[in-house]
């Protein structure tokens, strides 16, 4: 398990368990954590699970690909280097005590 911090945009934080195996975007979810819609469900089909990852953890996850690189273009004012797709960030224990925040607004 790792302990995931979501921040909605109102500054609003939600420190949840979420277990190794799940995505981050399934962790919002199944925590019923408001702003992280989903709404291809885990797909890389939208990109209504966008975050923007803390500074201090953009560099301690896996790479983009060019997937989630093509759905951030949709996402609601992208950060080329915080920007990231949370169906797309698995969960490991190198995650514990990650802090993401969620947008204005999903599109």
């Amino acid at each position: 398990m790792a302990k995931i911090t979501y921040v909605e945009h109102s500054g609003k934080r939600h420190e949840v368990e979420v277990a190794n195996g799940l995505t981050v975007m399934e962790g919002a979810r199944d925590n019923g954590i408001p702003g992280i819609e989903a709404d291809c469900g885990g797909a890389c089909a939208c990109s209504t699970c966008h975050v923007y990852v803390d500074p201090a953890w953009v560099e301690k996850l896996p790479k983009k690909d060019s997937m989630e690189e093509d759905m951030l273009d949709f996402a609601w004012n992208p950060d080329p280097v915080r920007s990231r797709l949370t169906c797309q960030i698995k969960v490991t224990p190198d995650l514990d005590g990650l802090v993401v925040q969620m947008p204005e607004k999903q599109i």
